[in-house]
Order: structure tokens, then C-alpha cells, then sequence
């Protein structure tokens, strides 16, 4: 087979290929990567391809086969191999104590911003927190019921506004 009449082979195969790549990855990016890499194998080693046998079961064998090393490069690579005596770095993690401090000091903060809003917004959108069915709310503030859906509406979209800029540094729409 002659390099023209493969590479116009392995063209045509390039929609199925892309498709079989993302059935295994389950991510664009890495789909791509993995149909790259096929397509270099398989152009690498054009030579090992044997004329009038399954050009495509051919293909999807390396793909297969590239992506089942690739799986089991990362699953080494997670496994933590311990030399030390009596495996002291294994045993020792069973110790650990987590204490939150990260989510509490965000909620602290959340709070703070939700305290920060004005009344006319944080009344109905803390009682919507709490549970508050919108009618419950509209009821119980003598509000009519878009006026609160409202209300809570700009309060999330403020919240939103005052945790991008702190966090992100940008403004959100």
C-alpha cells in the first residue's frame, strides 16, 4: 500500500476514530490527544500493516491499546510505594484530623456578604435559604409574588457580583 493511498485511508477513518476516542475518554481534550497519537502510530508504523486486512479494526487496536497504557501509567503513578521502616508514611495518614477551618472561615465570609445586602433583598433571600416557599414569603412579607421572586433574584445576582470580584478579581454579567 503506497503512504498516499494510506494516508487517504486513515482520513477517512478520522470521524470514526474521533468518535471511538471520545467513547473512551469521556473528554474532549484527551479525545484528541488519543486520536494524535493513533494517527502518529499508526503513520509511524505503516510498514507493519498488512494489505487487505481490516484497515480499521487495525486502528482501533492501537487506540485501544494506547489508551489502556496510558490508564495504567496514571494508575502507577497514584500508587505511593512506602520503603520505610515498619511503612511508617502508610500508617501514619490514619491520624489525620480535619477540622474544616478552610469552610468555616468561607462561611464566615459568605454570611458577611449575605449580611452586607440590602434589607429590601436580604429578608426574602434568607427566608428563601431557610426553606421559605416563595408564596410562603409573599404571604408572610405582604409582598406580591413577583416582587419577591425578584428580589430574590438580585440578591443572588449581587452575591454573585460581590463573591466574583473578592475571589476573581473580575466582574460577572
Amino acid at each position: 500500500m503506497s503512504t498516499i493511498e494510506f494516508n487517504s485511508r486513515l482520513n477517512q477513518m478520522s470521524a470514526i476514530l474521533h468518535s471511538f476516542a471520545y467513547n473512551l475518554t469521556k473528554d474532549i481534550e484527551a479525545s484528541r490527544d488519543l486520536y494524535q497519537e493513533t494517527a502518529y502510530r499508526a503513520i509511524k508504523n505503516r510498514e507493519k500493516f498488512s494489505p487487505g486486512t481490516n484497515f480499521k479494526a487495525w486502528l482501533f487496536t492501537i487506540m485501544k491499546n494506547i489508551f489502556i497504557n496510558d490508564y495504567r501509567k496514571k494508575v502507577r503513578a497514584n500508587t505511593i510505594i512506602d520503603t520505610t521502616e515498619n511503612h511508617y508514611y502508610i500508617n501514619s495518614g490514619k491520624n489525620t484530623v480535619n477540622n474544616h477551618a478552610f469552610s468555616n472561615i468561607m462561611m464566615k465570609e459568605l454570611s458577611q456578604m449575605v449580611a452586607d445586602l440590602d434589607e429590601s433583598t436580604r429578608v426574602p433571600f434568607e427566608m428563601h435559604y431557610s426553606g421559605f416557599k416563595y408564596q410562603e414569603i409573599a404571604d408572610k412579607l405582604d409582598l406580591p409574588l413577583g416582587t419577591v421572586k425578584s428580589r430574590i433574584f438580585f440578591a443572588r445576582k449581587e452575591l454573585k457580583t460581590v463573591i466574583n470580584n473578592r475571589y476573581d478579581g473580575k466582574p460577572s454579567k
